[in-house]
């Protein structure tokens, strides 16, 4: 391999750039998606006069709308079709319990989810940033051979952590007071944003290091 060829390539063995690294995670797009229902319960549920049933059902129907949206385009449906049927379980709580802040336990549960899951691979060494990234890139598993390799993606691996976590810490007691609004708020705010920030801070641990420049000839 050339040296040019060398410098182009992050430690994963091949090019791994923040943008790499967000469609590995379901993408930018995917991420502003999956805060349009949130957005759309919180309005209807402002608009009907607290009517938690008829804003599921309103946020349910702006799910399938970006899912069919995304057949239209003759796009991956992978993501969208997750962040469908997240939607309808959240829609399929709320008209079973008949409370709206029930909208967004799928979402709590998630992110517990992921921050264990998350945690667990980087205690057992298998870090879970590492294994979604090659898998989606192509490069397998090859970075396991590598322990510098192993302690980045491990590094990384811990953001999303704290991203997770962060989540919980914020909208869990918002859940408990039912403070449908301010959870629907937070929900938004700290979805997008913070998945940007995290996708950029793990390309700046996975970037490939700067190469010294030659030293000009005599």
């Amino acid at each position: 391999m050339s040296e040019d060829a060398e410098r182009g390539r992050g430690l994963a063995g091949g090019p791994v750039g923040a943008a790499t690294i967000a469609e590995s995670l379901g993408g930018r797009l995917g991420i502003v998606e999956s805060g349009l229902p949130a957005v759309a319960f919180v309005t209807a549920y402002t608009a009907s006069g607290q009517d938690s049933r008829l804003s599921a059902a309103v946020a349910l129907g702006i799910g399938v709308a970006l899912a069919i949206a995304r057949i239209a385009r003759r796009q991956t449906l992978r993501y969208a079709l997750s962040g469908l049927a997240g939607v309808a379980l959240a829609a399929f709580i709320v008209s079973r319990t008949g409370r709206a802040e029930d909208f967004f336990l799928p979402g709590l549960l998630l992110n517990a989810g992921y921050a264990l899951a998350y945690l667990v691979s980087i205690l057992v060494g298998w870090p879970l940033l590492g294994v979604i990234v090659g898998a989606v890139t192509g490069q397998g598993m090859a970075w396991r051979s590598d322990p510098e390799q192993v302690r980045a993606y491990a590094r990384a691996s811990w953001i999303w952590v704290a991203m997770f976590v962060l989540r919980l810490i914020v909208q869990l007691p918002l859940y408990l007071a039912g403070a449908v609004v301010a959870l629907g708020v937070a929900r938004v705010a700290m979805g997008a944003p913070l998945f940007a920030v995290a996708a950029w801070l793990s390309w700046l641990i996975l970037r490939p290091p700067p190469q010294p420049k030659a030293a000009a000839a005599d």
